[in-house]
């Protein structure tokens, strides 16, 4: 079975197991949450506000309550530290963090082929977004009229790329911490 980020609204119930048993309301007051599952989770949420800042930012552009230099330079910005800091992190997990997963628990290996399967999505998204973004960037000193008109696939693509951080983190923080915190893992 397919568990295509597109179309699920949640993680899959088949793999919801030990998050019935370790609901997200619960997660902050357990006692084997570590140190480095919450700095796990805290690099999701600073990607979550990224997401949100350039897609802000380029609706600001687009209304015109932005200047154009400040624009690409914030574009230029926080979009260089998100696409980076996203592909490191999702590298890491796909070749480290996820293999020790699976193996303290393989009942989850399907769940964990789904989260690198979004990662292989990401990177496509990341792509085209660093792409649109780039332009744009490059627009603000060869023809900055233009940059309104290529500033729109940036901002659908950041709506985009919000909507897949939304769908993704969460899932792989209900599939990932109930793990970690069942097995007492990164104590």
């Amino acid at each position: 079975m397919t568990y295509d980020i597109e179309t699920r609204s949640g993680l899959p119930t088949e793999m919801q197991t030990l998050l019935r048993d370790l609901p997200r309301d619960g997660w902050q007051a357990h006692p084997g949450l570590a140190d480095s599952t919450r700095n796990w989770m805290r690099a999701h949420q600073g990607f979550r506000q990224l997401g949100e800042i350039l897609q802000e930012d380029t609706e600001a552009f687009l209304d015109k309550e932005m200047e154009d230099q400040a624009y690409a330079g914030r574009l230029a910005h926080f979009g260089n530290l998100l696409v980076r800091n996203l592909h490191g992190h999702h590298s890491w997990e796909d070749r480290r963090f996820f293999p020790e997963l699976e193996a303290a628990d393989p009942r989850f290996a399907p769940g964990l082929e789904m989260l690198e399967s979004d990662h292989v999505a990401l990177d496509d998204l990341l792509d085209r977004f660093t792409r649109s973004a780039n332009r744009v960037v490059q627009l603000s000193s060869l023809e900055p009229r233009q940059m309104a008109e290529e500033a729109r696939p940036v901002r659908d693509q950041s709506e985009t790329l919000r909507g897949f951080l939304a769908r993704h983190l969460t899932d792989e923080e209900d599939l990932v911490v109930p793990i970690l915190l069942h097995h007492r893992l990164r104590g």
